[in-house]
């Protein structure tokens, strides 16, 4: 399991962007992993296409940065190609 935590005192506005970011990234994440599952042996070329779709598709996955994007495709990639092998 991923858990996102930090401490910050912030501005509510400042707050509402990390809430809208998190929310994105984890779209992101079960989208990719979501599509890795109905087509196994992808790889990474293969879920970074997919992420650049993702990104026209959907404004808010546009205004993610991007380099956290395809960071959270290699997530998918590395974390859960592990724990399936393993079952």
């Amino acid at each position: 399991m991923l858990v996102y935590e930090f401490k910050a005192k912030g501005k509510l506005y400042q707050y509402k962007a990390i809430d809208e970011a998190i929310r994105t990234a984890q779209f992101v994440r079960n989208s990719c992993l979501r599509y890795w599952m109905d087509n196994r042996g992808l790889g990474r070329k293969e879920l970074y296409r997919y992420n650049t779709e993702l990104r026209a598709m959907y404004p808010f996955v546009k205004d993610l940065n991007s380099h956290a994007s395809p960071r959270i495709c290699r997530t998918v990639l590395v974390s859960y190609c592990q724990i399936f092998r393993e079952l």
